[in-house]
């Protein structure tokens, strides 16, 4: 609560009473909001049901300078909250309030410099991704929620559409994207990016440094304050008429934490439309990883496939059918979607089938309430 402050509660007012202000210069303020209600039914959970609610408002403001620069910001909150029922009506109850989005951003025609809780993500794989550093998308969530990171991104975009990033990021204790140790507290990270135009395509080299610490990892390998960690990704994308796309990475620790200092991923991947009814999405990946205590060792790799399906069933309906593959166990998942569309509402019904034993990369103890059969059904609203 006291992270969120005052901001909260002013975009809150601002967005229920729809705060409008008149044209100054072509500057603009906007007031949005997204809200979210959902149910979901699990018989193997401890508590089979649950019901929740999200609501996100948000604030976005743009002052237009001269030479065609700009100045905006943006600021949003989560709030949300849930109840978990079981036999007998024995009720858990959680909510929270937090900083979702806050930023400030200064643009021009081929550059940008954004500071604040931001998302930063990039990459050409879609499900299986070597290059989620600092998310956690999940591209089973219709509403693509993640948590943001605070620092500094610039960005310079070249007339030949190559462009560099560069970043500075501060404060973000909690383990983000593939990392399995927190990193330091009081030490920032930084790391760039430099994308080029390829034929057909495009093609990106990554890099990226911070300091881990172990200290809370200490049941799972030797304890370090300070742990140097240099990150290195590349990947790249054509369309020869089927698109096609690598995406690779590799983490480098410089303690000696046994199988956990090194950590290398590849993943390769396909897509295209079949001109099937109102066209037939298909996009297939393959991801290859492994933690090594010798770097590109892959003593014993782990193979995960994904296969989805995404066809539009006439103007307000859309069918999303998701497959991931365990091939180290022969386990299956699968995910299905029904969304219908009524302008600024969305309803999706949601189900699933998945191994109890939940082994999904980036997904593990913290979506076991996902492991078996499920339902869910899920009202989003915009405005």
């Amino acid at each position: 609560m006291k992270k969120v402050g005052w901001l909260v509660f002013a975009l809150v007012g601002f967005t229920l009473h729809s705060v409008a202000q008149p044209d100054q210069s072509e500057d603009s303020l906007l007031c949005s909001g997204q809200f979210s209600a959902w149910s979901h039914y699990n018989s193997y959970n401890r508590y089979p049901v649950q019901l929740g609610g999200r609501y996100i408002p948000q604030l976005n403001y743009e002052w237009h300078l001269p030479e065609r620069k700009q100045l905006d910001l943006e600021a949003s909150a989560n709030i949300y909250g849930d109840s978990h029922i079981r036999k007998g009506y024995e009720v858990k109850t959680q909510g929270k309030i937090k900083p979702y989005r806050g930023w400030v951003r200064f643009s021009s025609t081929q550059f940008e410099l954004r500071a604040g809780l931001q998302k930063i993500n990039f990459g050409s794989a879609s499900m299986l991704r070597p290059l989620m550093w600092f998310d956690r998308i999940d591209p089973r969530d219709p509403l693509q929620l993640t948590d943001g990171v605070w620092g500094l991104l610039g960005r310079y975009y070249f007339l030949n559409n190559a462009n560099i990033w560069l970043w500075g990021l501060y404060g973000n204790l909690d383990a983000k994207g593939w990392e399995m140790v927190p990193t330091r507290k009081g030490i920032p990270e930084f790391g760039g990016r430099i994308q080029m135009p390829i034929p057909s395509g495009e093609a990106a080299l990554t890099y990226h440094y911070r300091q881990a610490d172990s200290r809370k990892r200490q049941q799972m390998m030797p304890v370090y304050s300070r742990i140097p960690e240099h990150r290195l990704g590349f990947d790249a994308r054509v369309d020869v008429g089927v698109g096609l796309w690598a995406e690779g990475a590799w983490a480098g620790k410089m303690k000696d934490l046994g199988p956990f200092t090194h950590q290398q991923t590849i993943s390769v991947g396909m897509d295209y439309t079949f001109g099937m009814g109102n066209g037939l999405g298909m996009t297939l990946e393959h991801l290859l990883a492994a933690y090594d205590d010798r770097a590109f060792s892959f003593d014993d790799p782990i193979h995960f496939s994904a296969w989805s399906l995404n066809y539009p069933v006439g103007l307000f309906d859309r069918l999303f059918l998701l497959f991931y593959h365990d091939w180290n166990n022969d386990h299956l998942y699968s995910f299905f979607n029904w969304e219908r569309q009524y302008q600024a509402v969305t309803l999706h019904l949601m189900a699933y089938w998945n191994p109890l034993q939940y082994n999904l990369p980036l997904q593990g103890s913290a979506q076991n309430f996902f492991a078996g059969k499920g339902i869910q059904i899920m009202f989003v609203f915009n405005h």
